[in-house]
């Protein structure tokens, strides 16, 4: 770890504007999310490269069994929610699902029918895509406070991108030698190490309560009931409204990776593995200062409302561009400007959302948001997207349109939530609302160290 006296350290908090006593929870954050999302970038190439060799149809109905498997297992996640103690509930999240590679490596090995592989590979890697980085983000949301994630999120959030960076690297380069499979293992065996990253952040940090209440809460479960997540999200306006942002998210970017998919249609696999592999390391490295250096000040100067709003905003622009000239170079310009956007501004901005919600609505309705609501689009989009291609003959420039009209009611939608943001910011959404107020900031004991 860092020390705070030094060069390094000082220049760090000075950058990003984090306060001495934060440094620690910051940058184990940061060093969290990293290698989870390097975990993740090792099999997104091998799963992308698959997509290619079925049909627009075939992969529709792949897209509505990740929503119906992605619904089951937040279901499942609710109960689990209800019934293990909070300190144990994130990490088993990251150990199942590493036990879960490592069980369809072994799969793999004993010849098992190829194409039942790779389709249930396809769906399972899908689900994880969404669960690990949505359980991540309600575990910040958890452990810093709303001021303290206006200012620290962009920063942690470049954890995200330099993981996203390493994930294909290692892909790229290790591919010829060890092969998919073994990758996979790999992939395995780094989600390991955020369930020792948990265990110092907890024992580092410190909540607005006394030594026994901290204790007790993190030794007790979560409870309610385990279905409270789909019932709290369908009774707030305020999470309705994150849900269609998401859903508006997910259309743009399920058109855009079909588009993809087409045009890699006559690759081998391989040089899919390479090119996927190729735009990932583009789009993260894009994200990276910006997430580092220019998020946590754009939210701080101009707030929510613009910080959610301004990717939205060049999409539209974007589709547009796509519609007047639909190339393949277009295409790949637009996806990594919507990814690299998404990792440095938007996903930031919208973890900022839940700051102003109770522990219960965090981890049960943020999971239904993330997860259902998203695979959903994708499910419903990617039946859009094959409607307009197969059945009324719409080539790249015409859906395009379609596009940038999604896009423009995403830039309204954006706008409607930083305003309920900044109006709700006060008070605490969610049944236990008398026990938090989100307005009031940690004092300097009381911030994670």
């Amino acid at each position: 770890m860092i020390k705070r006296g030094n060069a390094l350290a000082r220049g760090i908090r000075a950058a990003a504007r984090i306060e001495p006593e934060e440094l620690g929870a910051t940058l184990l954050s940061f060093l969290f999310v990293l290698t989870l999302m390097a975990a993740y970038y090792i099999l997104r190439p091998i799963r992308d490269a698959m997509s290619s060799d079925w049909t627009d149809a075939e992969l529709s109905t792949l897209f509505t069994g990740t929503f119906l498997f992605s619904l089951a297992a937040v279901a499942v996640y609710g109960l689990a929610c209800s019934k293990i103690r909070f300190r144990r509930l994130v990490p088993g999240v990251y150990a199942v699902f590493a036990s879960s590679f490592v069980a369809f490596y072994f799969l793999s090995e004993t010849g098992h029918d190829p194409a039942w592989m790779r389709k249930a590979f396809y769906v399972w890697v899908s689900v994880f895509s969404l669960f690990h980085v949505s359980v991540f983000w309600s575990y910040m949301a958890d452990v810093f406070s709303r001021d303290q994630a206006q200012r620290l999120f962009g920063f942690i959030a470049a954890g995200a991108s330099i993981g996203a960076i390493l994930g294909p690297m290692l892909a790229v380069v290790l591919v010829g030698v060890l092969g998919p499979s073994r990758l996979i293992v790999l992939s395995a065996g780094l989600l390991v190490l955020p369930v020792f990253i948990i265990s110092y952040l907890e024992s580092g940090r410190t909540t607005s309560g006394s030594r026994a209440d901290r204790a007790s809460a993190v030794q007790t479960a979560i409870g309610g009931n385990p279905f409270a997540g789909f019932s709290l999200f369908l009774r707030s306006p305020y999470l309705l409204a994150i849900g269609l942002f998401i859903f508006l998210y997910t259309a743009i970017s399920t058109f855009v990776y079909f588009e993809m998919k087409n045009l890699l249609a006559g690759l081998d696999e391989a040089s899919r593995v390479r090119v996927w592999g190729g735009m990932d390391l583009a789009v993260n490295v894009l994200a990276i200062l910006t997430a580092m250096f220019g998020t946590g000040r754009l939210t701080t100067r101009f707030g929510l409302t613009v910080t959610l709003a301004i990717v939205p905003v060049l999409i539209v622009a974007g589709m547009l561009a796509l519609a007047i000239s639909p190339m393949i170079g277009v295409v790949i310009a637009l996806q990594i400007v919507r990814r690299a956007g998404n990792y440095a501004v938007t996903r930031p901005g919208r973890e900022m959302l839940f700051t102003v919600v109770d522990r219960e609505t965090r981890f049960k309705a943020k999971s239904v948001i993330d997860i259902v609501v998203y695979r959903g689009g994708d499910a419903a989009t990617a039946w859009v997207f094959t409607a307009l291609t197969t059945m009324f003959g719409l080539g790249l420039g015409a859906v395009a349109l379609v596009g940038a009209g999604l896009s423009a009611t995403w830039v309204v939608v954006a706008v409607y939530l930083g305003r309920k943001y900044k109006a709700r910011s006060g008070d605490v959404i969610g049944p236990d609302c008398g026990r938090r107020a989100a307005g009031t900031s940690r004092t300097a004991s009381e911030r994670p160290v």
